[in-house]
């Protein structure tokens, strides 16, 4: 009995210590918490964005970019889920797919979203956040099979998830998918970053008078064919009421500020 005594006496300070550390962190995330205006986000991603300065492939310094803007969020306790595009692999394979079947075309890119996904998995995780690969196309050697209770369950237990491979069929865009799997999966807006600071009445690239808007509507972004997603994902949004944020995620800290509230880019809403 003493011997005993003397293990629990000896280790009540550490582990009393180990408590109120635990406490004290966990009161910073709840704190931190409380102020984000979004407690679960969908991120929308292109392939294009992973580039960088290349012409294709993926530049090494773009996820960890990514993941130096993420991260705070994730460890706020925000719920974040990803979806990226496969431009930037399937680039390099073009001038193979054309006059390609449509069809076939379609699977390669959403192959190559798989490459992108797994690249941005191992770039987080080696940076300390929990992550989770799931694929609309089955290949259990490498991802997860995408399950919309399994990917909430993820999302609640703090993983980061990444959908890949689109919806699964072709002739949707993953701009579809991002608003497809952010409904399905009760986000409370679809984020898409993008090279510019917003939605503009033209390319800002190419005029030099484009204006910025700061809100518009669905109904103004489909009837003025604004480049913002193509028009089935506006439909889905629309008919969902998901709010789209759209921000240069190369701002540094704009993820962090557009999660808080804070006017950033450009919101897509319903009309009042």
């Amino acid at each position: 009995m003493k011997s005993k005594t003397f293990y629990f006496n000896y280790f009540e300070p550490v582990v009393s210590f180990v408590k109120i550390i635990t406490t004290m962190a966990n009161g910073e995330s709840e704190e931190a918490l409380s102020s984000a205006k979004y407690k679960r986000v969908l991120l929308k991603l292109s392939g294009e964005a992973l580039m960088g300065e290349q012409s294709f492939g993926i530049d090494p310094s773009i996820p960890e970019m990514l993941a130096k803007e993420i991260k705070p969020v994730w460890e706020s306790g925000v719920q974040v889920a990803i979806v990226v595009g496969g431009g930037n692999i399937f680039r390099g394979v073009s001038q193979a797919a054309a006059g390609m079947d449509r069809a076939q075309g379609d699977n390669m890119g959403m192959l190559a979203t798989v490459i992108n996904a797994l690249s941005l998995q191992d770039c987080f995780e080696r940076n300390g956040m929990d992550c989770r690969v799931m694929s609309a196309i089955s290949m259990a050697q490498v991802a997860e099979p995408y399950i919309r209770r399994r990917a909430i369950r993820h999302l609640e237990k703090g993983r980061i998830v990444i959908f890949a491979a689109g919806t699964g069929n072709p002739y949707f865009t993953t701009d579809t998918a991002a608003a497809l799997r952010a409904c399905e999966i009760g986000a409370e807006a679809l984020m898409k970053a993008t090279k510019v600071d917003g939605i503009y009445d033209c390319d800002p690239v190419t005029h030099a008078d484009a204006v910025k808007f700061d809100t518009v509507t669905y109904k103004d972004v489909l009837a003025k064919e604004l480049k913002v997603m193509d028009a089935a994902a506006i439909a889905l949004c629309k008919d969902n009421k998901m709010p789209i944020l759209v921000f240069d995620m190369q701002s540094e800290g704009v993820f962090m500020k557009a999660i808080s509230g804070e006017e950033v880019g450009t919101t897509v809403v319903e009309e009042d």
